[in-house]
């Protein structure tokens, strides 16, 4: 009988499309399939959030200790939804609100 134990590592997470993503790594299954979750903690202004990747969007993955994982997060800060995304989201008539709001609330 073997044991498999789950992967939990802060890493350097490269993705298909030239992005990086720097957080927690773990193991997730959604669905019945896995994914590569990745935490990212919050840092100054930018609040924490959580991503999902399947299998097929990850290119290469380097672990490394916390302390860097934290350095680099000045380097490579990844967001939750672009200013794109939150573009094409239907607005009230009546609301004055600019980009950084919305990205706050997300």
């Amino acid at each position: 009988m073997t044991t498999t134990e789950k992967f939990e590592s802060w890493a350097k997470v490269e993705l298909f499309g030239h992005s990086v993503i720097i957080g927690k790594v773990s193991e997730a299954a959604i669905g019945g399939c896995n994914f590569l979750r990745v935490d990212v903690p919050a840092q100054g202004e930018a609040q924490a959030f959580t991503k999902f990747y399947g299998n097929g969007a990850v290119y290469a993955m380097t672990p490394v200790s916390e302390e860097v994982a934290l350095r680099l997060l000045n380097n490579y800060r990844a967001t939750p939804i672009n200013t794109y995304e939150l573009r094409a989201l239907p607005m009230k008539a009546d609301a004055d609100v600019d980009e950084e709001d919305l990205m706050e609330q997300y």
